[in-house]
């Protein structure tokens, strides 16, 4: 995993977005985390693409399901990342969700007007 974040964050640096770095960074945690935990599966695919406007991601773990969301207990030690992930894509003005096969969790972020 950490080589797909170090990948990604050479990525918005060649794109000239590092202002999104860390919210990059959370959202990529979010969805390779997911992917390895609840998948089963052992590829993983990770696209990062700008187009737009906008900075598309999406990983692809292979598996049928759907990531939705759920409140977590007060004492959990999980559950709360796609609340997160949820927060901070609309806070940037972005989507995201689930394609219609499941295997594929993407989000859609609202690159900057102004790059770094």
């Amino acid at each position: 995993m950490s080589l797909m974040r170090r990948i990604a964050a050479a990525r918005l640096r060649y794109c000239g977005l590092e202002t999104m770095t860390d919210d990059v960074m959370l959202i990529l945690s979010e969805l390779l985390t997911n992917a390895l935990l609840h998948s089963g599966t052992t590829e993983i695919n990770l696209n990062i693409a700008l187009q737009d406007g906008s900075l598309h991601i999406a990983v692809r773990d292979g598996m049928p399901g759907s990531a939705e969301p759920k409140v977590a207990e007060h004492n959990a030690e999980s559950g709360r990342g796609l609340m997160l992930l949820a927060a901070l894509v609309a806070e940037s003005g972005g989507t995201w969700g689930t394609l219609d096969d499941g295997a594929t969790t993407w989000c859609r972020l609202t690159v900057p007007a102004e790059r770094s």
